[in-house]
């Protein structure tokens, strides 16, 4: 799967430490915000995904590293793409910019569950969305 996702969130005051940088927790809310706005460019809400198909997505885990820091009012460019489809996960690679200096590098698998969080097949229809 090679099919990129692109998305900018500018560095806010409340994203920053008291060094005036993001603080490195951070990155992984920019990075869950990048993956629903992939979800929606792709036509999958995910409360229609769990309204219609009793499916939502959970982060399993993540590695990130860390490679320079972004601070207040910088511009981030935030990149996914996803490295596996699985049945019941997809392990993604995301990466921050800024301009042309990467940032971070984060490798996350979520896994599809039902509400009662019961692993589940990822619906054929939202896996199909996925697919370049």
């Amino acid at each position: 799967m090679s099919s990129e996702f692109n998305w900018e969130v500018r560095v806010y005051y409340e994203d920053t430490d008291a060094g005036g940088i993001v603080y490195y927790a951070n990155y992984l809310k920019f990075f869950e915000r990048a993956r629903t706005e992939w979800l929606r460019a792709i036509g999958v809400g995910q409360q229609v995904l769990l309204a219609e198909h009793d499916a939502m997505f959970v982060v399993k885990s993540v590695s990130a590293d860390y490679h320079a820091p972004a601070k207040l009012d910088d511009v981030l460019k935030l990149t996914l793409r996803i490295e596996k489809l699985g049945r019941a996960s997809i392990q993604f690679v995301q990466e921050a910019w800024c301009g042309d200096r990467l940032l971070n590098t984060a490798h996350v698998k979520v896994g599809c569950v039902d509400s009662a969080l019961r692993p589940r097949a990822v619906p054929d229809a939202v896996a199909a969305r996925m697919r370049p």
